[in-house]
């Protein structure tokens, strides 16, 4: 048999029959809303200061064993880190470490609300401590040269081109999070790598525009202490707009609507029988005519 999940508009999918809240990764919340907090802070902290540190060492020559980081050292610090937190937080806190993901997911009724706020103050605060250790670690320069690595357009960019490279690049990063990360027959190694291939990518299409925040998060956590803060409003705007953006596709879509708020055990049965929607007012399409429309 297939283990049917539903879901609550304010709680986020439940295994049928139980209490438990199934998020990301297939990791349970239950209670345990603490630990939760803890790994996403000390994820997205890993995140922000592999992403800091590689354009930090880059924009100061720093030389590593050799000649200095290029430009693509940040997007594999990057991709490599986000891949890393996934793997080994996923099952704890459902590895978000980006607001954009948390407000997308709870935009959508795929996230509790109640705990988007602790959710996104644990980012916030992870990224802010991962500015002050990159600063520590590289001396003053790395704050009055390099800035922290904080994003900012690039020469000649509008505010207009940066709220559009943030919002698609993080609409894609997002999609694949939740493409990835809510359906159990995706192995968790494979979900890691494509959710850190996703963001490498999304790094390298927006750096030369936006700096590529990607991350409301990373981006404005190192202007805080650089004392930067050039179109911060865009870079806090564009990804979530993206983010909330990414997840109704995959709800409009009758094939795809599992992925979005449901996660799956796979067997045998035949998906379209077994899948709940995560609200009986609104019936998978075909249920009527099979005559299995849900009682009220």
């Amino acid at each position: 048999m297939m283990k049917a999940i539903s879901m609550s508009p304010r709680s986020g999918p439940r295994t049928a029959g139980s209490d438990m809240v199934v998020l990301l990764h297939g990791h349970p919340l239950e209670r345990n809303l603490a630990r939760a907090v803890t790994a996403e802070a000390a994820g997205t902290f890993v995140l922000v200061l592999a992403i800091t540190s590689a354009a930090v060492a880059a924009a100061l020559s720093r030389p590593v064993a050799g000649a200095p980081y290029g430009s693509l050292a940040v997007p594999v610090a990057g991709g490599l880190a986000l891949a890393i937190g996934v793997a080994s937080i996923g099952h704890i806190s459902g590895a978000h470490l980006n607001p954009a993901v948390t407000f997308g997911l709870a935009v959508n009724r795929c996230f509790p609300w109640a705990y988007a706020p602790s959710y996104v103050l644990a980012q916030f605060a992870g990224a802010t401590a991962a500015a002050a250790a990159t600063w520590g670690l590289y001396g003053n320069q790395a704050r009055s040269i390099a800035h922290l690595g904080a994003t900012a357009p690039a020469a000649g960019v509008s505010a207009g081109r940066v709220l559009a490279a943030e919002a698609v690049v993080t609409f894609v990063l997002v999609l694949v999070v939740v493409a990835v990360a809510t359906d159990s027959r995706v192995p968790r190694g494979i979900a890691a790598m494509a959710i850190g291939a996703a963001l490498a990518v999304a790094i390298v299409i927006s750096g030369p525009v936006s700096g590529a925040g990607v991350n409301p998060a990373r981006a404005i956590g190192p202007m805080i202490l650089a004392g930067q803060f050039t179109d911060w409003l865009a870079y806090l705007a564009a990804p979530l707009a993206g983010g909330v953006g990414s997840c109704r596709p995959l709800r409009q879509v009758p094939a795809c609507r599992q992925h979005a708020c449901l996660t799956v055990t796979p067997a045998d049965d035949d998906l379209s029988q077994t899948a709940e929607r995560r609200d009986d007012h609104y019936p998978r399409p075909g249920l009527a005519a099979a005559g299995r429309m849900p009682a009220h």
